[in-house]
């Protein structure tokens, strides 16, 4: 596979430092830089931001995401290379 992403947490890996969007259950969306995260995909992001329609609603800071909340995690690299 590309970016020698074999595993799943592989590419959470690759992503550590980097800006990564994250898409709750409650149909928020949070980026942010990615610090650390565990095999129950908890991540802890910095300078996390809220986003509404694309548009940051609010800035958070540091922050804990639990797992069980989390829909789906994509490299802000991968997301606004889609489009």
């Amino acid at each position: 596979m590309a970016n020698n992403i074999e595993r799943p947490l592989d590419l959470l890996n690759s992503s550590k430092g980097k800006e990564i969007l994250v898409q709750l259950k409650n149909e928020k969306q949070v980026t942010g830089t990615l610090k650390a995260f565990d095999i129950h995909i908890n991540i802890v992001l910095d300078n996390a931001k809220e986003l509404h329609n694309g548009e940051v609603k609010r800035n958070v800071g540091l922050t804990f995401l639990r797992g069980d909340t989390i829909i789906f995690i994509s490299p802000a690299s991968t997301a606004s290379s889609a489009t």
